[in-house]
């Protein structure tokens, strides 16, 4: 059964004529008369008393509701889809890590409000893991996360680097490592450490790293806000690593304590690591078909012209790159 074939049944029950529904669907008679002889095949049964007028048969009167409601909620959905290209969703969901939200965010939504006033903009703040899931899932159109070559995104998906920062120690303003402009990895690995919770891409870097370093991570508190890190590191012997935006607050603090890491020269796992500098890459995420709805591109275009960072990278790639979204 074809769509055609329902219209032609409905305007032909409509008009009364074969000749009349011709004219309707823009085709000549003989197809109209194909398209309803067709039909009447599928359905089992005449659909039309072909005399003077076409009347609908006892068959054809149970059909046109159905082919009524068929038609409609084509029209429906044509009709949605060409304002979704033309730019007029209804709107438009985000998801980013914590620290985009808190830091950088703010200007990007003030801006695309301003742009696209009747677009309803929703912002979730969650991991990396779980954002690049509830894009996958269809639940958010754009996504900034932590990248992570480990993690491997869907073929579809579109991947834009933002910015590269380093991975710096908070702790409070009398921890004995304040001692240090930069700490030793030696040092560092021997206190217990707050860490992000399963689903976040900071905890699996954390991890990552010191099990490249053969060392244990004692991560004795899993947290999921900045807030909490900060609160909970305040109280004492904790420390947690984090990224630069992420301690922009921290730094205004004056109970807390920013070092950089450093690597000990005679730890030979240590000193195998090639840069001194730790860091982390920052993108934004989309897929491919979300690429041609204004909004969308506005909001991405928005996210790469304010988002501020370190070494800011702006080649697009389609994401065969692997991400940890």
């Amino acid at each position: 059964m074809r769509l055609e074939q329902l219209q032609a049944f409905l305007w032909v029950a409509e008009t009364g004529s074969f000749q009349q529904a011709a004219l309707k669907c823009n085709v000549t008679q003989s197809t109209v008369s194909r398209q309803i002889q067709a039909l009447e095949t599928e359905v089992g049964a005449t659909l039309f008393h072909r005399s003077n007028q076409a009347k609908l048969t006892l068959a054809g009167e149970h059909l046109w509701p159905y082919a009524r409601k068929i038609c409609q909620a084509w029209e429906n959905a044509t009709q949605e889809i060409a304002e979704m290209l033309a730019g007029k969703q209804q709107e438009l969901c985000v998801a980013a890590i914590h620290s985009v939200c808190a830091a950088y965010l703010p200007p990007v939504l003030e801006k695309f409000c301003r742009h696209y006033p009747k677009v309803k903009l929703r912002v979730t703040a969650l991991g990396s893991d779980r954002t690049l899931k509830v894009l996958k899932d269809g639940l958010v159109d754009i996504a900034i996360v932590m990248n992570n070559r480990l993690f491997t995104t869907s073929p579809e998906m579109v991947m834009d680097v933002l910015y590269t920062e380093p991975i710096e120690v908070l702790m409070a303003a009398n921890h004995p490592l304040t001692q240090y402009e930069q700490i030793p990895w030696a040092e560092l690995i021997r206190y217990p450490q707050v860490v992000f919770k399963d689903g976040y891409g900071m905890q699996r870097l954390v991890k990552e790293q010191f099990e490249r370093l053969g060392a244990k991570l004692n991560a004795v508190l899993e947290l999921n806000t900045l807030d909490a890190f900060r609160g909970v590191v305040r109280q004492g012997n904790l420390i947690a690593l984090l990224p630069s935006s992420a301690l922009i607050d921290a730094r205004l603090d004056s109970t807390l304590a920013i070092r950089k890491i450093g690597i000990t020269p005679g730890n030979s796992k240590v000193s195998s690591i090639k840069d001194s500098v730790w860091s982390r890459e920052v993108v934004v995420v989309t897929t491919s078909d979300r690429m041609q709805i204004p909004p969308i591109i506005y909001f991405w275009q928005l996210v790469k012209e304010l988002i501020p960072g370190g070494v800011r990278k702006v080649k697009s790639q389609k994401s065969k790159v692997k991400s940890n979204l």
